[in-house]
């Protein structure tokens, strides 16, 4: 399996709310979601959270690219735009920095018209642990 299937098919959180790793190179990831009603928080648009995990995932596979299990530590995110009902998010994240433990990430998350919708940083955590994988797309 390779490393994009284990994590779609791996992080059910990110599975339930609808977010898909859709490409993956080391150093790169993108995800992507369609916004419906699920999504939609009490003032009608796409609830913080889905679009955190929109962003988190495409952090995961990223930081996870180098074959070492990383966990999130600390991430920022800054909601610049709303996300509206059948809008269609992207998450694109890029290592930043290669730390060998404290490895860090850039994510931007745009929509179907290239508006930004969120940035977010994030500094993960290398375990000592490996991820097996065959290939990572």
């Amino acid at each position: 399996m390779n490393l994009l299937e284990k994590l779609n098919a791996d992080d059910r959180f990110a599975n339930g709310a609808g977010v898909r790793i859709v490409e993956l190179k080391e150093g790169y990831a993108r995800t992507e979601m369609t916004v419906n009603e699920r999504h939609l928080n009490g003032g009608g648009v796409c609830q913080g959270g889905a679009v955190y995990t929109l962003a988190d995932l495409a952090f995961a596979a990223v930081a996870n690219s180098h074959g070492i299990l990383t966990l999130g530590v600390s991430n920022t995110i800054t909601f610049l735009h709303s996300a509206r009902l059948g809008d269609v998010l992207t998450a694109e994240c890029s290592e930043t920095f290669d730390h060998h433990r404290l490895p860090y990430c850039d994510v931007k998350v745009t929509n179907q018209d290239g508006d930004l919708i969120a940035t977010m940083t994030a500094l993960g955590y290398r375990l000592k642990k490996d991820i097996e994988f065959e290939s990572l797309m």
